[in-house]
């Protein structure tokens, strides 16, 4: 099926692009979430009149979600589990999780915004992406631990990884 595309959509295109998509992924998905519109000549048409006016609302999205980016810019949520003594969580952590933390600190995230490359099932330092607008992503720390003094400790621990890190680079130069 073809469509119109009515702003960016990952791994597919930007906003006005006419794509070819499977008819399930647009009848089930671009189309309800108003992502697209099918690409007929009404449509076409409707979309060159009202491109203005979408590509205005598109930038106003983006800035809004740009500024918000930059308040949650070093943020970090910490999350206490049960855990085994290897490190191994009773259950694992989700886009949920995370998202609920972020509203209980200020932050109104949706679930559909976090993601995760994969399900959080160990304790440490993690980072998850969310995605505030289709051109604008973040990425935030989650700190798993048993405790809060288990957190603080991860907390410097990874602190400490990544100014070695930092500073290796530059011993290696010299």
């Amino acid at each position: 099926m073809q469509i119109i595309l009515l702003q960016r959509v990952e791994k597919l295109g930007q906003m006005g692009d006419v794509v070819e998509v499977k008819n399930g992924y647009a009848r089930n998905y671009l189309l309800p979430q108003k992502k697209a519109l099918r690409a007929s000549k009404a449509n076409l048409e409707f979309f060159q009149n009202q491109k203005t006016h979408l590509e205005a609302e598109n930038l106003k999205r983006r800035d809004e979600a740009q500024a918000v980016a930059k308040k949650m810019d070093n943020v970090s949520v910490t999350l206490i589990r049960q855990a085994s003594e290897t490190g191994h969580l009773y259950g694992s952590v989700r886009s949920m999780d995370i998202a609920d933390m972020l509203k209980t600190n200020g932050y109104g995230v949706a679930r559909n915004q976090v993601q995760l490359d994969a399900p959080i099932k160990t304790l440490g330092v993690h980072k998850a992406r969310i995605v505030l607008h289709p051109e604008v992503s973040i990425y935030v720390g989650v700190v798993v631990a048993r405790s809060e003094e288990e957190a603080v400790v991860e907390v410097a621990k990874a602190k400490s990884a990544n100014a070695n890190a930092d500073a290796e680079p530059v011993a290696a130069e010299a």
